[in-house]
């Protein structure tokens, strides 16, 4: 098998690192507080104050854990401090009967919504973020991936979700808040998991992660109060995006609905679940093709194959199959979300390990999808590993880019990263850009 292309992360350490270690390098980057036996361990433990953290790594116990004994290990309570600011009571920080009923009028709602109907509106988005790169092309090639990425991704939220299109202008804000809060809930984070009140972030990161909070929050309430305000007063909703399925969705236990402030925390979660994740994956798959130029030619070709000189439609996707798998293994080497937190309910065993009700149980698709003893050639850039048979265990087992089940982060998002690999990843506009080699036709 040729050598394949062993993209960046940062280097494990080579031993299990200090409290002090731990805590000063979380702050920027979780993952650098790794050491090489993280990416061996079936189970790691990690003593904090006035708590004890588990790490699950073995496929066994992570089902466990997110499936078949989901709720004895809800999301952690922790986390909500963090998240709240921005996401607020949503159903990616709730828990009990509060998720519950937020699960049941969220399913009612994309009940409704079909990825073949929405598909016009994200080709719309593309075109426009195509003609922006037209005069790129022709002044220097170099675009910032990370926020035309961001806008892209907003843009097709902002499309399927409000009706609406995002201009330039707002595409950055929103990039720019978006980056001061995560970087700051990084450290928010860290600061919480090591039990330590919030207010101690250096340069006063809790009140600027509030401000851009507020400020993000601000712009969606704005636009869904409209629509709330006109539904409320009996005027009929002819957009058939989702926000008018939430308005329209119904409790089928109780007849209740979403009321104003409710809308605003799923549409705000919706709107980071649904497009920073994404534009992170595809800032890391942009990178990861412009230096494969084999890989960008196969996709090229795979493209024309299936779509010709037309416009790509709805039944042409089933038909980009290494398209797809080159985005797969995007996403298991740099998973959105790199870690994300439960909390054991009650006293429990683990691998002959009492785990203590309290306990944090940490889950990483980082960890998991990098496991030395589950893949082959774990750090390398291969997307025909989806194709072979000795691989379907492993992609079976130890799959999870987005764990499937409500993955609530830690410490932000996979973009703690742009701390230790700042090829791909940029902080700003002004800073210097990703600048991204496309093979010809490509």
């Amino acid at each position: 098998m040729p050598e394949t292309f062993k993209p960046p992360y940062p280097p494990p350490l080579e031993k299990r690192a200090s409290f002090l270690t731990r805590f000063i390098r979380s702050r920027k980057c979780w993952i650098s507080t790794q050491f090489e036996g993280s990416y061996r361990m079936k189970m790691g433990h990690v003593r904090l104050p006035g708590m004890d953290s588990y790490v699950f790594n073995e496929p066994e116990q992570v089902k466990r854990v997110l499936k078949g004994e989901w709720e004895k290990f809800p999301k952690s309570c922790l986390m909500h401090r963090v998240l709240e600011p921005l996401l607020g009571d949503s159903i990616f920080t709730t828990n009990g009967a509060v998720w519950k009923r937020q699960r049941r009028l969220m399913d009612i709602a994309f009940g409704q919504a079909r990825l073949k109907q929405v598909m016009p509106l994200m080709a719309q988005a593309v075109s426009v973020m195509l003609e922006r790169f037209d005069p790129l092309a022709e002044k220097s090639g170099v675009l910032a991936a990370d926020v035309e990425m961001t806008h892209v991704t907003a843009d097709i939220i902002f499309r399927t979700i409000l009706s609406r299109e995002l201009d330039g202008d707002d595409a950055l804000a929103i990039f720019e808040e978006f980056n001061r809060y995560q970087e700051a809930s990084a450290g928010m984070a860290t600061l919480v998991m090591f039990h330590l009140p919030v207010w101690l972030s250096p340069g006063l990161e809790w009140f600027r992660a509030k401000r851009s909070a507020k400020k993000i929050r601000s712009f969606l309430q704005e636009i869904i109060l409209q629509r709330y305000t006109a539904y409320q007063q009996g005027e009929a909703d002819s957009s058939s995006d989702i926000l008018g399925a939430l308005m329209e969705a119904r409790d089928p236990e109780d007849g209740s609905a979403f009321n104003f402030k409710e809308l605003v925390d799923q549409i705000a979660m919706l709107f980071l679940a649904g497009h920073e994740t994404s534009a992170s994956a595809l800032s890391w798959a942009l990178y990861l093709i412009a230096a494969c130029p084999d890989v960008q030619q196969r996709m090229a070709d795979e493209v024309r194959e299936a779509v010709g000189d037309g416009e790509i439609e709805f039944s042409d996707v089933k038909s980009l199959r290494y398209t797809w798998n080159v985005f797969r293994e995007t996403l298991r080497l740099y998973p959105p979300v790199g870690y994300f937190s439960r909390q054991a309910a009650e006293t429990h065993c683990a691998r002959d390990k009492t785990i203590r009700a309290g306990s944090s149980i940490l889950i990483s698709p980082w960890l998991i999808q990098r496991h030395r003893q589950l893949w082959d050639d774990p750090d390398g850039f291969d997307p025909d590993r989806f194709e072979r048979e000795e691989s379907k265990e492993a992609i079976k087992q130890a799959y999870l880019p987005f764990s499937g089940c409500g993955a609530v982060a830690v410490g932000g998002r996979q973009g703690d990263l742009q701390h230790k690999v700042k090829i791909a990843r940029r902080r700003s506009r002004q800073a210097a850009p990703f600048q991204s080699q496309l093979a010809p036709g490509a």
